[in-house]
């Protein structure tokens, strides 16, 4: 009587890499939005000099969006965190950078000399970011979310 194995199937090398990806695209863009909107947090009359320095909203209106972006952020970022909706998720942060850099080409094409605020709110008006570069990043941002969307980190999450 002879015993016979079967061996274990090949792991796939491919999957796992796109796993890994796709796990670090979905990480980092849940911390991207938790660091973003935690600093936005309990200091709306910053992040109001913030969104009034791009000469876009009234006064009332950023002071509105200075009290919903923060809290947006980061329910976006723990949505991502823990994998609940993924696609919806993406979809929705996609939809937010593309404002943001309208936000952000539409300051640069007015020459505004401002500090995108984007992660420091306290920083308004103090200095000044590079705008063009900051679209740039935040083009990357979706590229990453697009990628996360296109194949999903499934595992550790609530609901993809």
């Amino acid at each position: 009587m002879s015993i016979t194995t079967t061996p274990a199937p090949p792991r796939n090398t491919k999957a796992l890499v796109l796993d890994v990806l796709s796990a670090l695209a979905r990480f980092f863009m849940a911390y991207v939005w938790l660091d973003a909107g935690i600093a936005k947090l309990g200091v709306p009359l910053d992040v109001t000099k913030t969104i009034e320095a791009y000469e876009i909203f009234t006064s009332d209106w950023s002071y509105l969006l200075a009290h919903i972006i923060g809290p947006l952020e980061v329910a976006g970022g723990l949505l991502l965190l823990l994998g609940i909706k993924l696609h919806w998720s993406g979809k929705v942060s996609i939809i937010v950078l593309t404002l943001f850099i309208i936000g952000l080409v539409s300051a640069w094409q007015r020459g505004l000399v401002i500090d995108c605020g984007c992660f420091d709110p306290s920083q308004a008006g103090e200095g000044e970011s590079n705008l063009l570069v900051t679209v740039v990043r935040d083009l990357a941002y979706i590229a990453i979310t697009g990628f996360m969307m296109w194949r999903p980190f499934k595992k550790f999450a609530v609901y993809p």
